[in-house]
């Protein structure tokens, strides 16, 4: 039986385990999928070097940018980026593990904004300076859109929420929550932004699909932007993760 999983700390509440095992039952293929909770990115070695029958896993926080120097081979992409969080996992000669990372958070993404983006789209605010925002962007750029990543605290190459004016905003027309902000249970907070700039020209995506519509989307559809949650994202990179494993 193959063997995938994923690693991260804590891992409570993922996602992928019940997704990737309820796929494999459904399709009839002979594969289970674990979790690895790993308090510290080190113990990793000792997962690779256990469990020979391992093909692939996923990376969530906080390892996304920790697990690249545990690595044989990074993509382009996953490169540029920053994060990886699919790892392709093959044996050669049967024993020696070789390790190639991914980033399919990026090609979730792009393949689910692609179709709500218009000619008046063409710069962007990535609210948060994480792994993902880092993909967020990276996708965005490929679409030939300018991104400006909005952090809560100085760093460089970022602005602040103050920052973020009415004027701005005309400017900016896509805005894409890359933080746990207004992720259940904390219905009612969302990112520090002027709503009342927003207008039907307006692109709203928010990483977070719990719940279906955050406060952030609820402030943008209010003032006739296009909304959409992260749902299809997190489908579509976990489908992007399965054929990086069975190319």
């Amino acid at each position: 039986m193959k063997k995938f999983g994923i690693i991260g700390y804590p891992l409570g509440h993922s996602f992928s385990p019940g997704y990737f095992n309820e796929k494999f039952a459904n399709e009839g293929i002979d594969a289970h999928y674990d979790k690895y909770e790993l308090p510290v990115i080190t113990d990793l070695q000792a997962i690779i070097d256990y469990t020979p029958d391992l093909c692939g896993f996923n990376v969530t926080i906080p390892y996304k940018e920790k697990v690249m120097s545990y690595l044989d081979n990074v993509s382009p992409e996953a490169r540029a980026i920053g994060a990886v969080n699919v790892v392709k996992v093959t044996r050669k000669d049967g024993d020696t593990p070789y390790l190639e990372g991914y980033n399919s958070d990026v090609i979730g993404f792009m393949r689910s904004i692609e179709p709500l983006l218009d000619k008046h789209h063409k710069k962007a605010l990535v609210l948060g300076t994480g792994g993902a925002s880092k993909a967020v962007s990276y996708g965005l750029h490929q679409f030939g859109i300018e991104t400006v990543l909005v952090s809560r605290s100085q760093k460089d190459k970022t602005i602040q929420y103050q920052q973020i004016t009415p004027e701005l905003l005309n400017e900016y027309t896509v805005i894409v929550n890359c933080t746990p902000c207004g992720m259940a249970p904390h219905f009612n907070e969302c990112p520090d932004i002027p709503y009342e700039a927003l207008t039907k020209q307006h692109l709203l995506y928010d990483l977070v699909y719990n719940p279906d519509e955050t406060l952030f989307l609820k402030k943008g559809k209010a003032q006739g932007a296009l909304t959409k949650n992260g749902l299809e994202m997190l489908l579509l990179q976990a489908e992007a993760g399965w054929e990086i494993w069975n190319k």
